[in-house]
């Protein structure tokens, strides 16, 4: 009998630190996770004594405050993106009104000749057709992200598709480059969304003309299954560093935004290209700009 009282006691008396023990683990805990919240620091908790469901429990604790770590670390670079976004956009939104409203102000002045009053409106109508072109892009892009822009798909001839742009942009084209074409007769049509394929299109060749020179090189070829076109353009101000962001939207290479808007129209180009199973990527070949892109047969 006294031999069993004592194992008792024996083990009550475990019993009692195991509980003890416990209950500094989990007030030291506590203790931990203010200090962590008072100071703001990402160190994991740690036992005040070894215990293997103590220290289970802190493992998911310490899992569950890192999540929580990369969250608002996330949040944060979230947030700071959108900051940039909004001040690219009001820079963008801002330029061309400003403009329209200091020829407005000249258009109030009485004294002003018919062929200078002529002048400030076409310019007005070039900015507000501007300002138009930037919001119509911020639509069209929050669509893409979205999935809400309508894609269909269908047999598309791409060589017609690209010769009836550079029949629309020829004059501006011929004064602003030296233009090489070569569109196979043979090309075979690809899958895709005939104006979707335009738009595409259309934005590289206003891309070109926004920030290249020189030369422009317009090639398209069959290649292991797939239609390829590459445009490359001469004069553009891009770097190694920044291919890897020209297709992110708002992304500029002028870093001072002289007179630059945000790069929404390769955004959009990527956005359409994704959303019909093609290939996008930019290289720079001998120094020049080029923007490949591969369509399914």
């Amino acid at each position: 009998m006294a031999i069993a009282l004592v194992l008792l006691g024996i083990l009550c008396g475990a019993l009692l630190l195991r509980i003890y023990a416990l209950e500094q683990n989990i007030r030291q805990g506590a203790k931990q996770l203010k200090k962590r919240k008072a100071e703001g620091r990402a160190a994991p908790l740690r036992l005040a004594a070894p215990n293997p469901a103590a220290e289970e429990l802190m493992a998911e604790v310490n899992l569950l405050l890192r999540e929580g770590e990369e969250e608002r670390t996330s949040f944060r670079m979230r947030e700071q993106a959108l900051r940039q976004q909004i001040a690219n956009v009001s820079h963008d939104l801002r330029t061309p009104l400003t403009s329209i409203l200091g020829y407005l102000q000249l258009l109030e002045d009485p004294e002003i000749s018919g062929p200078q009053r002529e002048e400030y409106l076409n310019i007005i109508k070039g900015r507000a057709r501007v300002l138009q072109g930037l919001i119509t892009s911020f639509y069209d892009l929050s669509r893409l992200e979205a999935g809400e822009y309508p894609i269909g798909k269908e047999k598309v001839d791409l060589r017609e598709v690209i010769s009836e742009l550079l029949a629309a942009f020829y004059d501006e084209l011929d004064s602003h480059f030296v233009v090489t074409v070569d569109l196979p007769e043979d090309l075979p049509p690809v899958w895709g969304d005939r104006s979707a394929l335009t738009r595409i299109y259309s934005n590289l060749i206003r891309n070109a003309l926004e920030h290249g020179s020189g030369i422009l090189s317009i090639l398209a070829s069959q290649e292991s299954g797939k239609v390829v076109t590459r445009f490359t353009n001469g004069g553009a101000e891009v770097s190694e560093e920044d291919l890897p962001h020209v297709f992110d939207r708002f992304f500029t290479s002028d870093k001072t935004r002289s007179g630059r808007n945000t790069g929404l129209g390769l955004a959009i180009v990527k956005a359409l290209t994704l959303q019909m199973d093609g290939e996008v990527r930019a290289d720079l070949l001998n120094g020049n700009f080029s923007v490949c892109l591969s369509w399914k047969i």
